[in-house]
């Protein structure tokens, strides 16, 4: 059995290694910590909830040696706050026996205490996108004493619209750096990248990314419309017992508030709910007390929840079939870490089976239905959406008659016609004293008056 003293990891990271109980690598641990090490660019593919920040964090503080210079020496870049934030935990706990100044970075919050904060100096700085090439560009981000770039979730942040800055900064890079990409899924937008920027990288693959973690009990329910999901998740988490910890995937923003209007009244105090559209501080609150236990259920969309590390996830909800089978991937992913056993469940309607078919596809893997529970009531209600096309456009119409009837036309009435000459009293000093005339109104009355 392979163990962390196979890397002879500096004795202040083992003693950190050994306060977070971590016993053994895990794949990806394993097989790119050499690579990394050895300075060559670096490309790793891995499932989430493999290890993928402790596989490029050891190697990099490995080799790190104290400085007191300001300038920062990696760069890790991440998709979003809650990223940042976390992978900046994670490099805290394992600094905790060195000296290594590590500085989270984001957009939200006041630039200028961020500024500061760089002029102090540091050796790690961990960042969204968009905040560290405002940085960079303005200079309080000094880019000319970095020598490795780190992207993380780099199919996340491709998904979410971050290639051009992502190419602006790795422009503004040294050119003699090491770049280290980490990544759940290998697209052609991951690949053009690589074309561009990276030296000869040596691509380490862990798994395919549809094959399924063994650990994870997978099961399925075929649903008839929104509303009677709502009755089945309200069934399901009833019993607070077995679903101690549960992960709501939703599609988007709108269905995620949706959701948690219907249910909240039934769970008082044990929901949260994190998308984009709330505040950074909502976002950050949601997740602790999601993960410290304060709340039982959280409801996300797949973009916020992407890369999040929850431990103990009893069961992930697909409250929709996601039409892309990746994406079901990385929810799936979110339960059965650190190889605890995990369950995900998967909604269908009928109009989602060929998603979930092209799901089982990429895996190879055929997910087991289950009788839908005799006790859990069927709504005939259906949202606009569910509807069939003729009765959405019915709907449609109809809506569209009630915004033309609203606007009445009518004559105005006598008093209403009347315009707006101003107050008595101007009139009267104006026709008493009348325009000054100009030079040009003179000359003007004079030729008249010699015309005549």
């Amino acid at each position: 059995m392979s163990s962390f003293d196979q890397f002879n990891l500096k004795k202040q990271l083992r003693n950190a290694i050994n306060d977070l109980g971590f016993v053994a690598p895990t794949p990806i641990q394993e097989q790119t910590y050499s690579v990394v090490l050895s300075g060559k660019d670096v490309l790793g593919i891995a499932q989430t909830g493999t290890g993928k920040t402790l596989a490029y964090s050891l190697p990099i503080l490995q080799d790190l040696k104290f400085s007191d210079q300001k300038h920062p020496r990696v760069l890790i870049l991440v998709p979003t706050r809650e990223l940042v934030i976390q992978v900046v935990n994670e490099l805290e706990k394992l600094t905790e026996y060195v000296s290594i100044r590590i500085l989270g970075i984001y957009g939200g919050v006041n630039i200028k205490t961020q500024r500061l904060k760089l002029m102090e100096g540091c050796d790690i700085v961990v960042a969204t996108p968009g905040r560290v090439y405002d940085l960079i560009l303005e200079q309080s981000l000094a880019a000319k004493g970095l020598k490795k770039l780190v992207i993380d979730e780099v199919d996340v942040m491709l998904d979410l619209g971050f290639r051009p800055q992502l190419m602006s900064i790795m422009e503004l890079l040294p050119e003699k750096r090491q770049n280290i990409m980490f990544s759940a899924t290998m697209t052609d937008h991951v690949d053009e990248l690589i074309d561009d920027f990276f030296v000869a990288p040596e691509k380490i693959s862990i798994a395919v990314s549809g094959t399924p973690l063994d650990n994870i009990e997978q099961s399925s329910y075929l649903v008839e419309n929104f509303y009677t999901k709502l009755n089945l998740l309200k069934h399901l988490v009833s019993d607070t017992e077995e679903f101690s910890k549960v992960l709501v995937f939703s599609a988007h923003k709108r269905m995620a508030d949706k959701i948690y209007e219907e249910i909240t009244e039934e769970f008082p105090g044990q929901i949260g709910i994190i998308h984009s559209n709330k505040s950074q501080n909502f976002r950050i609150q949601s997740i602790e007390d999601f993960d410290l236990g304060h709340t039982r259920i959280l409801i996300a969309t797949d973009i916020m929840a992407r890369g999040l590390d929850l431990d103990k996830i009893s069961h992930v909800i697909n409250f929709d079939t996601p039409n892309f089978p990746e994406n079901y991937m990385h929810r799936i992913g979110r339960t059965g870490r650190a190889e605890e056993r995990g369950r995900t469940i998967l909604f269908s309607t009928e109009k989602e089976m060929k998603w979930k078919a092209a799901i089982e596809e990429l895996m190879d893997f055929k997910i087991p239905v289950i009788d839908f529970p005799e006790e859990v009531e069927i709504s005939k209600e259906l949202l606009l959406e569910e509807k069939p096309e003729e009765e959405q456009m019915k709907d449609h119409n109809r809506n569209e008659k009630k915004r033309e009837l609203g606007a009445a036309v009518h004559e105005k009435k006598a008093k209403n016609k009347k315009v707006n000459q101003g107050g008595s009293y101007k009139r009267k000093v104006k026709k008493k004293y009348k325009k000054p005339q100009t030079r040009g109104d003179k000359t003007y009355h004079k030729r008249q008056k010699r015309g005549k």
